[in-house]
């Protein structure tokens, strides 16, 4: 028998909403690369998708690399400062937003962004008005995936038990915040090895459309 609808969909932003992950992931290369860390895009992107920068600076330094006390400012400034000038939409979005709405099923933002940021990403689109304000960060509640605080907050908040929400996720960090906060999680992974989301018990998919299937939507 298929699953019933969820009570409540929890995205993800960056990835999973917004293009923005190959922004935020070359500026972030391209300044470790500046202060002497010998670190691709690429391999910024595996190793740090999802993280949030307090903690990739924390692992840096750790590594013996010497960051200079207003790093974290840098980053965003230079990241904003591209985002500006504009951010794709993921394809499929719109879609599943106006089904949720005809179904009557709310949804959410859980980022493990700052909301300056997604005023930035989801307000230039459309998105931000289509969450009303329901948006979770990890900066304004301090906790961050894989923390499953993040996750619970949002169902606390709409009053819907865990076992009745859903999150759609894209990164290691929010798929393994998800499997603790004991909840339903889809990974979107439209271009990457899908084996390491699945392995945390996420159920991996390459198109939004996809979604549709997966949440028994109407």
């Amino acid at each position: 028998m298929p699953a019933m609808p969820p009570k409540l969909v929890i995205f993800d932003c960056d990835g999973v909403l917004v293009d923005t992950e190959p922004v935020a992931n070359a500026v972030v290369a391209e300044s470790l690369q500046r202060y002497g860390l010998d670190l691709s895009v690429e391999e910024c992107t595996a190793r740090y998708t999802g993280w949030i920068l307090r903690d990739i600076e924390a692992e840096v330094t750790a590594s013996g690399i010497s960051l200079p006390a207003n790093w974290r400012d840098e980053i965003y400034e230079e990241e904003f400062n591209r985002l500006r000038q504009g951010v794709e939409v993921v394809e499929g979005v719109f879609d599943i937003l106006d089904r949720l709405e005809t179904a009557n099923i709310p949804f959410c933002v859980a980022s493990n962004g700052g909301l300056d940021k997604m005023a930035i990403t989801l307000g230039q689109t459309g998105l931000m008005e289509r969450f009303g304000g329901h948006l979770f960060s990890a900066y304004v509640l301090g906790i961050a995936k894989p923390d499953p605080a993040l996750f619970l907050a949002a169902t606390k908040a709409f009053d819907v038990a865990p076992e009745d929400a859903v999150v759609i996720e894209d990164s290691l960090s929010g798929v393994t915040g998800a499997a603790r906060a004991k909840m339903r999680c889809f990974a979107y992974a439209p271009h990457n090895d899908p084996g390491p989301l699945a392995a945390t018990g996420a159920v991996p998919f390459k198109r939004m459309e996809d979604l549709l299937r997966l949440l028994n939507l109407p």
